[in-house]
């Protein structure tokens, strides 16, 4: 299966692994990478030092294509940023922030930037600075797509963008990768069903909950970590949900602060006061990101299923097995390719 994305990342298969926090580490990122597809390293809970060891590491367990993300609203991204760029990552992906300067500067080793987009108007501006791709988050997807579905937001993107268009929310087999072809896109990101395999290190506690859990077993509010978001529907997340941004939670997220601090390596005191000067709104968001990320960290490391919150797709409904990355990607493709060719025979 050829298409731009493939071309432009010199992959086998148009199927990307999306960067997921805790899950997406040096051994999937190689997994994915060495099956054919496009592993993406995640960068928003490592320091540069452990970025760049984790670089390191990806490129010992493999010498195919990867790329690596970065979420610019999270302290320490734009270091995280410049170590990808000095270490030349060949794909990097960024979020939540203008990625200009990452473009221009991966441009100079023949890098390519992808920016992850849930409208027209950040994806034309992505765009317009020189973005070799963007990631379209439907609403189906894990944590932050918007409202705008898959189904929508993708051909809306890709008949108004001339670069290409990689389809993620709602797709975790074959038919997902043949429809987002339909829609317009040149390949898919998938999350939930990557994170569902034996080499995930997601706790077993949660692949075995993602396995009985049906597509309608999703919550999607704004009042988890402050943007849409989307996880799976337990009792731990219903808590957060419910108790959304209090006075108590502010509380709160000052020593979930001081964690993030001690694990990205950066001043608490300097942290704290960057985010205080950074305004109201700005410093509310970062509150509910560290309150949101202690909560995914027990869920997926500890496989805490009381307290814990895991940003899953709907598409965790459609999950029935815990295969090898290998098969998920050999077997989404042969899915796709079979139902193409079927489509064919119709017409």
């Amino acid at each position: 299966m050829k298409t731009r994305i493939t071309e432009l990342f010199g992959i086998e298969h148009p199927i990307i692994m999306s960067g997921m926090s805790w899950i997406s580490v040096p051994k999937m990122v190689a997994a994915v990478s060495n099956a054919g597809g496009l592993g993406i390293l995640a960068t928003g809970v490592l320091d540069e030092n452990q970025t760049r060891a984790a670089v390191k590491e990806i490129r010992e367990l493999t010498d195919k294509p990867f790329g690596a993300n970065v979420s610019l609203l999270f302290p320490g991204a734009a270091e995280n940023a410049r170590v990808l760029l000095e270490e030349k990552v060949p794909v990097i992906n960024f979020a939540l922030g203008k990625g200009d300067w990452i473009v221009q500067a991966a441009n100079e080793y023949g890098g390519k930037v992808v920016a992850t987009v849930t409208n027209i108007r950040h994806a034309k501006r992505a765009q317009e600075y020189g973005c070799h791709a963007v990631i379209a988050t439907g609403n189906e997807a894990a944590a932050h797509g918007e409202p705008p579905t898959t189904f929508v937001l993708v051909p809306h993107l890709a008949s108004q963008l001339n670069i290409p268009v990689i389809a993620a929310g709602g797709v975790g087999d074959g038919r997902g990768l043949a429809a987002a072809l339909a829609l317009g896109a040149e390949g898919v990101a998938m999350g939930t069903r990557m994170m569902t395999t034996k080499e995930s290190p997601l706790h077993e506690n949660y692949k075995k909950l993602s396995l009985e859990k049906d597509i309608y077993d999703t919550l999607y509010s704004k009042r988890f970590d402050g943007l849409w978001c989307r996880v799976l529907d337990t009792e731990g997340a219903r808590k957060a949900i419910r108790r959304g941004m209090n006075p108590i939670q502010l509380l709160k997220a000052i020593p979930n602060s001081r964690f993030i601090a001690k694990q990205l390596k950066l001043p608490f005191i300097k942290l704290f006061f960057g985010v205080l000067a950074s305004g109201w709104e700005n410093a509310k968001q970062l509150a509910y990101m560290a309150n949101a990320f202690k909560l995914i960290r027990i869920a997926t490391e500890d496989g805490d299923v009381k307290e814990g919150v895991l940003p899953v797709g709907q598409v965790t409904g459609l999950l029935h097995d815990i295969p090898t990355v290998q098969e998920v990607i050999a077997r989404t493709v042969r899915e796709a390719e079979e139902i193409i060719r079927n489509l064919n025979a119709k017409i």
